[in-house]
């Protein structure tokens, strides 16, 4: 007989967003009804499209990390300092101490997606390049004196697999180690596969999430050019409204999210305190982009959970805010929820706080652990007129949602295609 696999749990969460870092933060400000959605001050984006996003504007990462590991500050990308101060937050939650584990089963699944380089770096070698040719790089220059401009370290700044790399060295985290770069939807596919590692008994505890950053010259620049974008510079709290009939397009932001998962064994044997359990995980590949595969994506994780569509209390969503991406995730969700449960609720966090990237996925995953400790779920921000193209999907709205079923689901996917679907169950004893 086969031995029965370790149960994943999750025993600590850490949270960095534009409405609050720290969970207690994020929660009160979920419960007030609060935007963080303003106009950009960590740059002039006056000459930009968009000049509004989810920024974090309080965060230094020396509040998060040891004086004598500061000196390593000055090799991380924002994006990364968030993320190696969001684990300090996460490891703190669950009471985890890294030096007493045994460091080769203490493992770390990371999500990332593009960290766009600061201008003052790669600006003076991009110029040097274009000299005699405007506006283009001359890669023969760009060869002679462009890279005698870089930084010696520059790449190591922004490498997506830099966040677990520092990790695994400040927390002696020699286990499995793995980075997933597929934007969106790479921290639930880190997460998932996180869960997947204790399950194969390669590791007890895995650090999982992801930190992502669009609040950057460069970064806004390339999603101005080829992403739809929000046009609601002038009332930024208005501008991301996913489901609305008048929803316009994605508000770009920053956040990481940070959880840890045990082995129940594990966890139990420490007395460790346990929001949830990691019961049901699916992916797909939605190749046309009208629900089917992220329809397979749920169907998956809740068999996988061993429950059917009428057991999940809410749904927990990407909500892009597009006109063609909330379409088809709503045609998604009606295939599966639509004659069993059409009035699950269906919850968007990015009605808060805007698109964080990569760090979406945990953050939003995080407020429905948070929702279930509490009872509650706050409704969407601006959703105040139902598409009538969509199916009708029931968007929470009005008033907060009282938790009544210890299941929730949720779901990520990418413009491109690529889905994720992770079913959560509250610990109960």
């Amino acid at each position: 007989m086969a031995a029965q696999q370790p149960r994943v749990v999750i025993t600590g969460i850490g949270v960095l967003t534009p409405i609050g870092l720290g969970v207690e933060k994020m929660w009160s400000a979920l419960l007030a009804g609060t935007s963080g959605v303003k106009p950009i001050q960590s740059f002039d984006a006056s000459g930009l499209p968009i000049r509004i996003g989810g920024e974090i504007r309080d965060f230094d990462a020396k509040d998060y990390i040891d004086k004598k590991e500061r000196k390593s500050l000055k090799v991380m990308a924002r994006p990364i300092q968030m993320g190696v101060g969001c684990t300090t937050l996460a490891l703190r939650d669950a009471a985890l101490e890294p030096a007493k584990l045994d460091p080769t089963r203490f493992g770390i699944s990371f999500g990332a997606g593009l960290i766009a380089s600061e201008l003052d770096e790669l600006g003076p070698a991009s110029v040097a390049s274009c000299e005699g040719h405007p506006n283009t790089v001359d890669l023969r220059k760009w060869g002679e004196v462009g890279l005698a401009n870089m930084p010696p370290l520059w790449l190591l700044k922004y490498l997506p697999n830099m966040p677990a790399c520092h990790d695994s060295i400040l927390h002696n985290a020699q286990g499995p180690s793995n980075t997933i770069t597929e934007s969106e939807v790479a921290a639930l596919l880190a997460i998932g596969e996180g869960a997947a590692v204790i399950r194969r008994g390669a590791a007890d505890v895995m650090l999982t999430g992801a930190t992502d950053s669009k609040i950057n010259p460069l970064s806004l620049t390339r999603l101005s050019l080829f992403a739809p974008l929000s046009k609601r510079n002038e009332e930024p709290e208005k501008a991301s409204r996913p489901f609305d009939r008048r929803r316009d397009g994605i508000v770009p932001g920053e956040g990481t999210g940070i959880l840890v998962l045990e082995a129940l064994e594990h966890a139990q044997k420490r007395g460790a305190r346990i929001y949830g359990e990691i019961v049901g995980f699916g992916a797909a590949f939605d190749l046309k982009r009208n629900g089917e595969g992220l329809a397979r994506a749920i169907t998956t994780a809740l068999r996988k959970a061993g429950i059917g569509p009428d057991q999940i209390d809410h749904v927990n969503a990407q909500g892009f805010s597009t006109i063609r991406d909330d379409a088809w995730e709503a045609r998604g969700l009606w295939k599966v929820f639509g004659e069993t449960q059409p009035k699950v609720p269906v919850f968007a966090a990015k009605s808060y706080f805007g698109n964080l990237g990569a760090g979406s996925g945990p953050v939003e995953l995080a407020i429905s652990l948070l929702a279930q400790q509490h009872g509650v779920l706050p409704p969407n921000l601006n959703y105040e007129e139902a598409d009538p193209e969509l199916p009708p999907i029931a968007v929470l709205t009005g008033r907060r949602h009282e938790v009544r079923s210890p299941y929730f689901l949720k779901i990520s996917f990418t413009d491109m295609g690529q889905c994720g679907a992770l079913v959560v169950k509250k610990w109960q004893e």
